[in-house]
């Protein structure tokens, strides 16, 4: 343990990654057929880009964004990766995540491309019924994981569900 990190572990400030401003950076990076990352959703707040094969793109806090990874080889897929998370104000506790700085609160985390595909199925079935996923409750997605990751079926995010959020958002603001 360093000792950057016993503040945290003693609930004192969490240490700031080298970033000077309050935004999460989420690097993306395509090529073809090796590594393709991408974002599903999200309302980023600007878009770098750092060559015709990586771009940066950047969030506020309390954005909410889904965030894909895939990787092959010469054997086939090595990873296939979704997670929705939620960009942190500086100084909130966060957890890290490979090519997100300074790293978020990871509502959802999904592995193997079976899985990873009926969560994408989830978030079209979302934006179908007229739904944006970066505004559906962060419960949701939990929700969504710990139901996949017990081998069930989430149970679907419906208009009636989301209003319900709406309101409980405006009364806690």
């Amino acid at each position: 343990m360093t000792s950057a990190a016993v503040p945290s572990a003693r609930g004192g400030p969490v240490p700031r990654v080298h970033s000077a401003d309050s935004l999460t950076h989420v690097e993306l990076t395509h090529i073809e057929k090796r590594i393709e990352n991408w974002i599903r959703f999200g309302r980023e707040a600007s878009e770098q880009v750092l060559d015709r094969r990586r771009r940066i793109f950047s969030y506020r806090p309390g954005s909410v964004f889904a965030f894909v990874r895939w990787a092959a080889n010469d054997f086939g897929t090595i990873i296939s990766r979704i997670d929705i998370v939620r960009a942190v104000e500086p100084g909130e506790p966060y957890q890290t995540l490979p090519f997100v700085r300074p790293g978020g609160d990871i509502l959802l985390k999904i592995e193997g491309w079976p899985k990873v595909e009926q969560v994408l199925h989830h978030i079209d079935a979302v934006e179908a019924a007229g739904i944006d996923a970066c505004d559906v409750a962060p419960d949701h997605w939990r929700h969504v994981a710990n139901r996949m990751s017990a081998g069930h079926a989430p149970r679907a995010y419906t208009f009636a569900r989301h209003q319900a959020w709406l309101k409980r958002r405006e009364i806690e603001q």
